[in-house]
């Protein structure tokens, strides 16, 4: 009631239809869905359980901060796990990874502008290569779903 039937943003109901097989299209959307929420997660216990040790390997820019790594862990911990509830929500799949482009192409930005200075000097370099590449992950899965709405599946 009241729900807009427009083919783009029109998804199906896959609850409504357990007896049937699971399109190639949507297994492939949730499993790269499954993979980056689980990436995040990943990211997130490091950041958390290890902030030091996550600090010195891929982190080191400027002075250690323990409690600021662990604050930027509950981020990564949040989109994890919103990118997994979106496997079984197509619904949220566009905006969660419309955020999650957005946030690592800017946080690509911020380590463009600050590629030297790292302390060893390759981890400016990496962590740039690293974060683009997510970005380049998110902006594709975004496409991908964004097609599959537009294709009315």
């Amino acid at each position: 009631m009241g729900r807009d039937r427009s083919p783009y943003i029109e998804e199906p109901d896959l609850e409504a239809r357990p007896h049937r097989q699971v399109p190639v299209r949507e297994r492939r959307i949730r499993a790269a869905l499954l993979v980056l929420g689980l990436s995040q997660l990943i990211l997130a216990a490091w950041q958390g359980f290890a902030p030091g040790n996550f600090f010195r390997t891929f982190a080191a820019f400027g002075r250690a901060n323990d409690h600021y790594v662990r604050d930027v862990a509950t981020f990564y911990a949040a989109l994890g796990v919103v990118l997994l509830l979106a496997v079984r929500r197509p619904r949220w799949r566009l905006s969660i990874l419309a955020f999650a482009t957005l946030q690592y192409l800017l946080h690509f930005v911020n380590h463009v502008v600050d590629i030297g200075k790292s302390d060893p000097s390759w981890i400016g370099p990496a962590d740039a290569i690293s974060i683009g590449l997510g970005a380049v992950l998110f902006g594709l899965t975004f496409l991908v779903v964004a097609r599959s709405r537009r294709r009315g599946g």
